[in-house]
């Protein structure tokens, strides 16, 4: 194993570290969340695709990862940055480290780096282009190459390949489509635990062929990348309204479904990524503590004007949107993710209104 390893940022900036992962460089752009706890989680979350996350809690690791705590089949993240990397491990579920386990997966990962620094840098600078780099020769150049997020569709990389049934079936059940943009694992079993009979298809999907198979309900996944650039997406939201059949959207979902309502989406500087992110219910005037992540944002004033279009959540800390509803249609989604994992549970009635606009019990 190399002794040094650096993270170069592309406005030359750079962190020095020690590699704990596999023994490899990788490129992407660099992001921070602010759990203190779910790394096992965020590095499988298929939104963070394309992403080098840096963790803010000081230490990581300390808890291993077993088979479980999974949201994806696979590390997802381009690479992983800690503060300090906590070589032994206790937990009576775990069934390896982390090092071990970023290894079999081939990501790449620093310990050592001053995550306070880069964490305050990113916030003044925005999050950029960046490399963990075992020589820094020539690391500007690669860089440089390398695409920005602003305009990739990430999504067609981490959707499935074709439709699969998840939970469990049942004539009782009401089958919906869960349209897959990079759809975490624990949405799929909340949804599951709701009662509904899934089918997951991969996000470029025509809704006839949901329709066709008889869903009665769609659902709109997280997933990675800018919306804007899930072209097919937007054609299948506006399907949707022609429809009327009941919607529910999340993340990356949620704006999907405002481009395809003729609203706009825009990127964030740094984005919001963490497990403490305080939402206001504008419907009910309660704040819900919210996980996030997400680095683009519907654009409000594109909102507005919308006769047919409620905003019915907003981030307290920016005023961002969080949250849509159509007032004709039962269609509604939110930003956040009310499945959380890692996270609170404050928003988990999301899933219990969807099962009543599909079928109430």
């Amino acid at each position: 194993m190399p002794s040094h390893a650096y993270l170069v940022l592309e406005d030359g900036t750079e962190f020095p570290g020690t590699p704990f992962g596999a023994e490899l460089e990788s490129l992407g752009e660099v992001v921070f969340n602010t759990s203190m706890s779910g790394y096992q989680e965020v590095l499988t979350d298929p939104s963070y695709c394309g992403q080098i996350v840096a963790m803010t809690y000081p230490m990581i690791g300390n808890y291993g990862v077993n088979p479980d705590d999974v949201e994806s089949a696979r590390i997802q993240v381009a690479g992983f940055v800690v503060k300090e990397y906590s070589k032994t491990y206790s937990n009576f579920r775990a069934s390896m480290s982390l090092a071990e386990y970023l290894r079999q997966g081939g990501i790449a990962a620093m310990e050592g780096v001053d995550t306070r620094r880069l964490t305050r840098h990113i916030r003044d600078k925005g999050a950029m282009r960046a490399g963990i780099f075992l020589d820094r020769k020539g690391a500007l150049e690669r860089l440089t190459a390398h695409p920005k997020m602003d305009g990739l569709d990430l999504a067609s990389r981490v959707f499935c390949d074709r439709p699969y049934e998840f939970g469990r079936a049942g004539l009782k059940r009401p089958p919906i489509a869960v349209y897959d943009f990079g759809v975490k694992t624990n949405i799929l079993r909340l949804l599951d635990e709701e009662g509904f009979a899934i089918t997951v298809y991969p996000g470029n999907t025509p809704l006839k062929k949901a329709i066709g198979d008889g869903a009665n309900g769609v659902f709109l996944s997280n997933g990675p990348g800018d919306p804007d650039a899930v072209e097919y997406a937007k054609t299948l939201v506006r399907d949707i309204v022609k429809e009327e059949i009941p919607c529910f959207g999340i993340c990356l979902g949620h704006q999907l479904m405002a481009l395809g309502l003729g609203g706009r989406t825009y990127k964030l500087k740094f984005g919001h990524r963490g497990a403490n992110q305080p939402v206001k219910n504008l419907e009910t005037g309660r704040v819900e503590i919210t996980s996030q992540n997400h680095g683009f944002a519907v654009d409000i004033e594109s909102m507005k004007g919308m006769d047919d279009v409620e905003i019915t959540h907003v981030n307290l800390n920016d005023n961002t949107v969080e949250g849509l509803r159509h007032r004709r249609l039962p269609m509604f989604c939110v930003q956040y993710h009310p499945e959380a994992s890692p996270g609170p549970h404050d928003s988990r009635y999301l899933f219990r209104r969807f099962r009543e606009m599909v079928a109430p019990r």
